[in-house]
């Protein structure tokens, strides 16, 4: 996995370049926002030639280390006007490191609007017209081209919605099964692929090997403990029998649960919607249906899901705790049938289900769609394509229908919507969401199992600077986040797995080190863009919190202290 693949889509070309030595131990979004930073203007014009699109698996991508197969896409994002890296399962990132790439960039723009599918299949890179392909949602879109460059090709896709290029595009990579549904979700990037001229990445390797560590037996022998003791964890367990939707009763309990566009913490259809309800349809319908799956080659974990409908057919695979909580508790949908079918349509246009789920609360609260009528939303959102104007609206995020429909009440940090998390009662998450680069993003560095007290504002800042840290190390390491809650407490076992598998002596502290180089990076680019934003909006610090009557009360000077700390090395 030594190569950096650069796509010239101006001239329809490929140059392969060697990974510098200051790249070495650079993977995932450390890769991503390393390229984007020291190569891309802040200042342009993220849907412009001078915006890359970098696409990288994490530095343990391609091996036996479970849970490694994570993808990272980074980019000026189109709807913040960042920095973005957005992560996802499938099984790209797989293919891409057993291919020998660290890193595939994608640049300039195609002529004349042009469209192409862009096949890389071992060392050989071909441009194919997609014209016969411009609109195609993501599930035809991939059914299609598995029938044409075979089941174990991995797909990079985009649906309409990157094709339009509204700020709310996803990049959709597909499952073991050939589903879509591993989504690169935040941040608008699959209009960025759009905006190049690329409608999908077909990646095909017949000849893919797992990469072996330089000392190969230390490097098994790392591998089996982090297995060992992932599969040791009860967690583990927990995740596997409900999936996140498990998280939806932890977050009503905590009064964290986003409803009816963030006016209260508790759902009073909690229980239609959460683990325990998904896995009874689940186990009761049959058929298709899934209680656990593997969101990639090599997890363990597999806390996905396969929803079946009354006849047992699919719905969605998976259908997430996010996308629960955003398009049903905040839109006071209380029906898994219904959400799931929302779930699939976004999937299908390619949009963002926590945007989508946002700004369609922001429309309830503006009064045009009735609250819980999931009907109305299903008909809007179909009507993407057809240009209805309040399905475009929608697709351009939570800020910009607050602004045209007049709603104060947005939430939205650097202009992503937040997500399924009350930052009022979980407030390191809302220091996350406040100070990171990525704008309001709970991968950002969750902090919704540390030791604290989430309902008050001592510790927060910590916890959130911490979680920020080695969340940002898991993510350039390929690794799923779910494995934090077990390998964090493993920092030794960690660093001996980078270190037998690359020859060099690294430890999770080095690690954490790059982390904190990362962050910086990604900080300086958004200052240089003019993102300023570092606090919520103040509604969170004023509108009292039901049912715990909590607001958002930890001080934006002790949040901005996170920046000097991190220059600081602390």
């Amino acid at each position: 996995m030594n190569n950096i693949l650069r796509i010239d889509m101006k001239n329809l070309s490929g140059i392969w370049e060697g990974v510098p030595e200051a790249y070495q131990l650079l993977g995932g979004r450390a890769l991503t926002s390393r390229l984007v930073s020291e190569e891309v203007k802040p200042s342009c014009d993220a849907l412009g030639p001078e915006n890359k699109l970098v696409i990288a698996p994490g530095l343990l991508g391609g091996t036996t280390v479970t849970c490694s197969g994570r993808l990272s896409i980074g980019a000026k994002s189109p709807l913040t006007g960042g920095i973005k890296e957005s992560n996802a399962g499938g099984t790209t990132a797989i293919q891409l490191a057993q291919s020998g790439i660290r890193a595939l960039v994608l640049e300039g723009q195609a002529a004349n609007n042009e469209l192409y599918l862009l096949v890389i299949d071992g060392n050989e890179v071909t441009f194919k017209s997609a014209e016969d392909y411009k609109g195609m949602g993501n599930y035809p879109l991939a059914a299609r081209l598995r029938q044409e460059y075979g089941e174990k090709a991995a797909l990079i896709t985009i649906g309409s919605a990157g094709e339009l290029g509204l700020p709310t595009a996803c990049i959709a990579n597909v499952d073991m099964e050939g589903r879509p549904s591993r989504v690169n979700g935040r941040g608008g990037l699959g209009a960025v692929m759009g905006s190049k001229g690329v409608k999908a990445i077909i990646v095909k390797n017949a000849d893919k090997q797992t990469l072996k560590g330089v000392d190969e037996e230390k490097f098994k022998e790392s591998s089996k403990k982090i297995a060992t003791a992932i599969m040791e964890n009860p967690i583990t367990k927990v995740y596997s029998d409900y999936g996140t939707s498990s998280l939806v009763d932890v977050a009503n309990n905590l009064g964290c649960l986003p409803t009816k566009n963030f006016s209260a913490g508790n759902f009073d259809q909690a229980e239609k919607i959460n683990g325990e309800a998904l896995k009874s349809l689940i186990l009761e319908r049959g058929g298709k249906g899934k209680t656990s799956h593997a969101c990639m080659p090599g997890c363990i974990i597999k806390c996905s899901n396969i929803v079946p409908d009354q006849k047992g057919e699919e719905i969605v695979a998976p259908l997430e705790y996010e996308t629960i909580g955003l398009m049903g508790s905040n839109c006071g949908i209380g029906s898994i049938d219904k959400i799931a079918e929302l779930n699939y349509i976004a999937n299908d246009i390619g949009i963002d289900t926590i945007e989508a789920g946002a700004a369609i609360g922001v429309a309830m609260e503006a009064g045009v769609i009735s609250w819980g009528d999931a009907d109305a939303v299903i008909k809007t959102l179909k009507g993407i394509n057809d240009g209805n104007v309040l399905g475009r609206l929608l697709a351009f995020g939570a800020v910009m229908t607050g602004k045209v429909l007049g709603v104060s009440r947005v939430p939205a940090v650097k202009g992503q919507s937040i997500p399924a998390y009350d930052p009022r009662s979980l407030k390191g998450l809302g220091v996350t969401y406040s100070i990171s680069p990525m704008g309001a993003d709970h991968t950002a560095g969750t902090t919704l199992r540390a030791p604290v007290d989430h309902s008050k504002p001592e510790g927060q800042v910590v916890a959130s600077k911490n979680a920020q840290i080695n969340v940002t190390v898991f993510d350039m390491l390929g690794l799923c986040m779910f494995t934090m809650a077990t390998l964090i407490n493993h920092k030794e076992l960690i660093g001996d797995t980078v270190s037998s598998f690359t020859g060099k002596n690294v430890t999770f502290e080095d690690l954490q080190g790059i982390s904190r180089q990362t962050l910086l990076r990604e900080i300086d680019f958004n200052v240089n863009a003019g993102i300023i934003q570092n606090d919520l909006p103040g509604f969170f610090r004023t509108e009292s919190l039901s049912p715990k009557s909590t607001v958002f009360d930890v001080p934006q000077e002790a949040m901005e202290e996170i920046y000097l700390e991190l220059k600081e090395g602390n």
